[in-house]
């Protein structure tokens, strides 16, 4: 017998998030909220230079001051001392040599918060003051001090494709600069150790990937996974921030040390130090083009800035380097992509992934390019753009959907915002807005627009995968179904997700998605637009599972006890690129198209950013709300990187660690954004369903600095863009 697939709450609806009610009733318990009987805080020492030999660290004042249980150096450290998500070079407690200011030195145990500030400033540490190296051109320099014994370089790979010295009718050229950007999740880095009693511990952690907590955390405590028990705690945003390891080392060794469960919870002047920042980069490239505005031939050099450890650096810069020429048909290229070590704060994971950097470059040089070529530059995009069956500069030919020509031309008929006049509106209207600093008289209003892809889940031959487990039962109201996973719900909505494929595959409305934790299989990290794909793909097959044995039992109606099965999904393999940058390196892409009116008060250098219009490529949506809440997410943080968010360093400190002075997007910021969606289903992925965090980070920043240099006329190459870029000096 059948079951009966009811699609009530199912895949393909709007769905209401399964958290909503308790986070907007502030009933969600977040991993700052947690609370633990006995409970002793956590507080680290962090190095105030970026690059200093440790030469004496004397504890013996903090360890008597009162209500202090423990302080903790590097020789504390009971097994590995380095841990890192790629490379382990980055050291737990630094012990010869600190590397950035902000890494940390020692940690601290007290009966309250206030208490272990306070043993803090009672820790005496002797430093070398070194000169640190902190542009990215000088760490390549064979003079410059090398900030880790093997070199300044992380990572370089070259893409030779076709012929590289094809000529060209028409040359363009350009060089383009983006800054560090912070993630800024809300929820600051927290989370709470408590020892067990077979020896181990358990953390309860705001992070984005248990299973690579677990395999950085256990070999440092010097205990064997087992005795090493991760439990999700409720996440406040992360967007790559909760990636590397930040705390958890900390507050494991602090409460096997002490016996009592130890909680740290970062203030946001020290997130800032925290965690890992978006690679700033520097890109120069020269396309080159036929009278007809074919592109022949496109050359690159990207060089990104992955400070002092190495993270996800040798990632990106694979991902910028890859995605170069943009998603357009390029015959001919030569790619080159550098991540260099500086004495700067980590970068790693951030939405977009090195494909925002790339994005900003190669749609700055099209516009250029149609220019020189005096083509309309939407016309031009279209002409050139991928389909299904283009090979990319890798060689790699896309073998599922590449709807590029359909977004640019869902984007093109969107109407434009009406013109206003600046001189009878609402101030709050103007450029400038609530500081009501101008009137209007000078604004200019300025259209552009751009176009990008984002690769889906991880790369070059890492062999992804992600466990679920399902089980259905009978209670007095009927069937219930439960799953659990490891996957992290950061915001994104992969609960919900997660209870519509339930629904969907076994019919059945009431689903309980139990709490994540490392006594499942990994789930992988909750980036990368994987997710969906990766987590929902094993939730399926687990629910497929489940409803086979149903049915050869008769069906639900006759379950006598439970059913439950464990699937583990994974993706098309795919390869490492060769010397030559060949290779098979990515599972799929997701398209996506950005449209920004900006108006400048070209007397103030103050922009409005009047709308956004993206177009994005969703495979399929699953809960089109939740994708169109994606969308618009992304494009805020898009909005950010363009116009007003970076981390401002001087000689490698950061200068701007705080809410007040590093400026994210407000309401007041944000335009109406007109999002919409083409849905072509993607062939070998769960429901044909893409993911869809990223593409809208990916080409907002560059749609909207084309916006500033049409309404200016100016020669912007850098993001931020700031008031001073704009004005005539």
């Amino acid at each position: 017998m059948s079951i009966e697939i009811r699609r009530k709450g199912g895949i393909g609806e709007s769905v209401r998030r399964v958290d909503g009610i308790p986070k907007v009733k502030g009933e969600f318990e977040y991993a700052s909220d947690l609370r633990r009987d006995g409970m002793l805080w956590g507080a680290t020492l962090r190095s105030p230079h970026p690059h200093a030999r440790i030469v004496t660290i004397d504890v013996s004042a903090a360890a008597a001051a009162p209500g202090v249980f423990a302080v903790l150096t590097a020789a504390d450290v009971p097994g590995k001392k380095t841990f890192g998500l790629d490379v382990q070079d980055q050291p737990v407690l630094a012990s010869d040599v600190v590397r950035y200011a902000g890494e940390a030195v020692a940690i601290v145990a007290a009966e309250d918060a206030e208490l272990a500030r306070a043993a803090l400033k009672k820790i005496a540490v002797n430093y070398a003051v070194l000169t640190p190296v902190t542009d990215m051109e000088e760490a390549l320099e064979p003079t410059a001090t090398p900030v880790h014994p093997q070199g300044n370089v992380v990572r370089t790979l070259q893409i030779v494709h076709g012929d590289p010295n094809a000529r060209a009718d028409v040359w363009v050229e350009g060089t383009y600069e983006t800054g560090m950007q912070d993630q800024a999740p809300l929820g600051p880095e927290s989370g709470l150790a408590a020892p067990a009693a077979d020896g181990g511990v358990d953390l309860f952690i705001a992070t984005q990937w248990l299973h690579a907590d677990l395999e950085q955390l256990a070999p440092c405590l010097d205990l064997p996974p087992e005795k090493v028990r991760l439990h999700l705690s409720g996440v406040g945003g992360a967007f790559g921030a909760r990636e590397d390891v930040s705390m958890q080392i900390h507050a494991c060794l602090l409460a096997l040390h002490t016996k009592r469960p130890v909680k740290m919870s970062y203030g946001r002047q020290e997130s800032f130090y925290g965690h890992v920042h978006r690679h700033p980069s520097r890109i120069w490239m020269r396309h080159g083009a036929l009278h007809d505005g074919t592109l022949v031939n496109v050359q690159a050099r990207l060089l990104v800035d992955g400070g002092a450890y190495t993270s996800t650096s040798p990632a990106v810069i694979g991902n910028a380097t890859t995605f170069a020429a943009g998603p357009y048909e390029v015959p001919n290229a030569r790619l080159v992509g550098t991540a260099v070590f500086t004495n700067n704060p980590p970068c790693g994971a951030m939405r977009g992934f090195g494909a925002v950097q790339a994005c900003f470059a190669y749609e700055a040089q099209m516009d250029r390019l149609a220019a020189a070529l005096n083509l309309d530059p939407q016309q031009l995009r279209i002409k050139n753009a991928l389909r299904s069956g283009s090979v990319l500069p890798t060689g790699q030919p896309i073998t599922g959907t590449a709807p590029v020509r359909e977004c640019l031309q869902r984007l093109r008929d969107l109407p434009l915002p009406a013109e206003e006049s600046p001189l009878d509106r609402d101030p709050m209207l103007l450029p400038g807005g609530t500081g009501n600093v101008g009137h209007g008289e000078s604004i200019k209003r300025g259209v552009g627009v751009a176009v990008g892809y984002k690769n889906l889940a991880y790369s070059e031959g890492f062999d992804d995968s992600s466990e679920a487990w399902v089980r259905v039962t009978i209670d007095r109201e009927g069937p219930i179904a439960e799953v659990k996973t490891a996957a992290v719900d950061v915001g994104q909505g992969i609960d919900t997700i997660v209870t519509q494929i339930v629904r969907t595959e076994l019919g059945i409305d009431r689903v309980v998605v139990r709490q994540p934790d490392t006594t499942i299989g990994s789930s992988g990290s909750s980036s990368a637009s994987r997710q969906t794909m990766m987590t929902g793909g094993a939730v399926q097959l687990a629910c497929q599972a489940v409803r086979t044995e149903i049915e050869r039992h008769g069906g639900l109606q006759d379950l006598r006890r439970p059913v439950e099965a464990s699937r583990v999904f994974h993706h098309r393999p795919t390869r490492k690129l060769d010397a030559d940058g060949q290779g098979d390196p990515h599972v799929s892409f997701a398209f996506g198209a950005a449209r920004a009116v900006v108006e400048v008060d070209t007397d103030l250098g103050l922009v409005r950013v009047v709308q956004l219009a993206v177009v994005q490529d969703v495979g399929r949506a699953l809960n089109p709300q939740s994708v169109l809440g994606q969308i618009e997410g992304g494009s805020a943080q898009g909005l950010g990187l363009a116009l007003m968010e970076e981390v401002a360093l001087i000689d490698g400190l950061v200068k701007n660690a705080s809410f007040t002075d590093y400026l994210i997007p407000t309401i007041l910021d944000m335009p109406p954004v007109v999002s919409e969606m083409v849905e072509e289903p993607e062939p070998g992925l769960p429901y044909g369903a893409k993911g869809v965090g990223e593409p809208s980070t990916v080409v907002v920043p560059a749609a909207v600095v084309a916006a500033l240099r049409q309404a200016t006329g100016r020669d912007l190459r850098r993001a931020p863009v700031k008031p001073d870029d704009l004005v005539g000096l």
